[in-house]
């Protein structure tokens, strides 16, 4: 939970209750190839174990989704999508909830990296995961540009 622009920021399951309005959260038009749908990512998430996914809310109000790869037995935890809605970018929202996720990952365990992937082009969301501390690899999944974050108990009290 943390707080931003007067709203509560938290992570919610997906339910029947709020199925419908996180499916109809979208990025703006310009964002659309860099991030599946969540319709899409909801349906890949139910065939495949690893997958661990919610809502971001502002308040009582879903703004956001975010999936992970989490794969405890590796370890190796992965964000494998995140978006704001078009009407909610730009209020913090983003920085909040990835916030909150990262504290999340941190308490898994063995944990010491956490990853991403994106695809590089102009736009690209690379500049938002930089300002939490994310640093390129070098390395590439198909046609994406991986960065990690090293998990750092220090770094906790800046996040």
């Amino acid at each position: 939970m943390a707080k931003t622009n007067n709203s509560e920021i938290t992570l919610k399951e997906i339910s029947s209750e709020n199925f419908w309005p996180v499916i109809k959260l979208k990025v703006r038009e310009d964002q659309g190839t860099f991030v599946a749908s969540n319709a899409i990512s909801i349906a890949e998430a139910s065939f495949t174990q690893e997958s661990w996914f919610r809502a971001i809310y502002a308040d009582a109000d879903p703004v956001g989704f975010v999936m992970l790869y989490l794969d405890e037995s590796t370890p190796e935890y992965s964000l494998w999508r995140y978006m704001i809605d078009k009407d909610h970018q730009g209020k913090g929202y983003g920085i909040q909830a990835m916030k909150i996720v990262i504290n999340y990952i941190r308490d898994l365990p063995g944990a010491k990296e956490f990853f991403l992937s994106y695809v590089p082009a102009d736009g690209d969301p690379s500049p938002f995961y930089q300002k939490l501390g994310f640093i390129e690899t070098g390395e590439w999944d198909d046609d994406e540009k991986i960065m990690k974050l090293i998990l750092d108990d220090a770094d906790r009290k800046q996040i």
